[in-house]
């Protein structure tokens, strides 16, 4: 499909800066931009390159002022890095959508599928399961006994739910991630570990999207709760009865240990984590990789392993640069104060 840069502007309710008659067909990274693509500027770091790039449209921000000339033509937006998600929403959306069950899928005769769904090759689906309108169910998915998936969602290949899980419209579920696993719960007995039947569930809300091979195991009893418009990079751990907050985001590698409960829009660097049975406030930043081992209060920014407040983590980053040196006059210090005390003592 080709737009004009007028026609992506009226979209996007932006301004043209240059040729309005300009036309793309494709994206491309501003580095890499080749004629026929548009690209977008949102980060000051690269604005080196829209005075090279060979993009014929570029989207910036409002407040874009350019130091030198520019080949391309601009589309003035207030926010250029979501723009261009529009854009690509616009995209996919007009993409063939696959449609109708195959003939290979295994599909319990009690559940409930939707005429409007999809259902791939070799896919399960068990007793009692809801599948609602518009979902699509990639090939080799297994969906456990009374699972409910609401409208519009995705599960990729080989996702997992387990059996009693709920998983909320327009949501998206990325390859090899498994939903409602046993959490790790085993009771120790005269040095043996026995195992603590895992009664719960998991209750995806709306809006959610689960990364690649990102596990989120059941509750003990009650639910592991994601709460609505969560989004969970690849390769995260969520322990049993944890509830993630609304609107929270956590890149790769996060672990959160059990019964540990995220506010809303809190934000997560990878390979972060936090101990079991902490609260952590709403809209708190945290670093990655740091290692949290007590409550964290609303607005918090925190780094480090064990976590301490940004600021404080930077002051004392400084410091640790300057330990050998201090160590070598601190010795020379000892030594000096030792000379002293002999010279006093003779």
């Amino acid at each position: 499909m080709e737009f004009t840069a007028q026609q992506i502007a009226n979209y996007l309710k932006g301004i043209v800066v240059g040729d309005p008659t300009t036309k793309v067909n494709d994206f491309s990274k501003i580095e890499d931009g080749a004629p026929g693509t548009i690209t977008f500027l949102s980060n000051v770091k690269y604005e080196q390159f829209i005075y090279t790039t060979k993009a014929s449209i570029v989207l910036v921000n409002n407040d874009f002022n350019p130091s030198a000339p520019i080949e391309a033509t601009l589309i003035k937006t207030p926010n250029a890095y979501t723009s261009l998600a529009m854009l690509m929403e616009l995209v996919d959306q007009s993409k063939t959508k696959k449609s109708g069950i195959d003939s290979t899928a295994c599909i319990s005769a009690t559940a409930t599928i939707d005429d409007n769904c999809y259902i791939g090759a070799f896919a399960y689906i068990g007793e009692n399961a809801t599948i609602n309108k518009g979902c699509m169910i990639y090939p080799y998915t297994y969906i456990g006994d009374n699972v409910s998936i609401d409208e519009q969602t995705i599960l990729y290949p080989h996702v997992t739910v387990y059996s009693d899980c709920i998983i909320g419209k327009n949501c998206i579920i990325h390859t090899g991630a498994v939903i409602g696993s046993d959490g790790f719960g085993f009771a120790s007995e005269n040095g043996i570990f026995k195992k603590i039947a895992q009664l719960g569930n998991v209750w995806i809300e709306d809006d959610v999207e689960v990364g690649a091979n990102t596990t989120i195991d059941r509750a003990v009893m009650g639910s592991t709760m994601i709460r609505k418009g969560v989004k969970l990079d690849n390769l995260i751990q969520i322990a049993h009865n944890v509830e993630i907050g609304s609107h929270t985001a956590m890149a790769a590698q996060v672990g959160i240990a059990g019964s540990t409960k995220v506010g809303a829009n809190c934000l997560f660097g990878g390979q972060a984590g936090a101990a079991g049975h902490l609260k952590i406030g709403d809209h708190s930043q945290i670093s990655a990789q740091t290692g949290i081992y007590r409550d964290v209060p609303e607005n918090a920014q925190i780094m480090g392993s064990p976590s301490i407040p940004l600021k404080s983590f930077f002051r004392s980053s400084i410091l640790f640069e300057k330990l050998p040196e201090l160590y070598k006059t601190l010795h020379r210090l000892e030594r000096e104060i030792e000379e002293l005390k002999k010279n006093k003592q003779s």
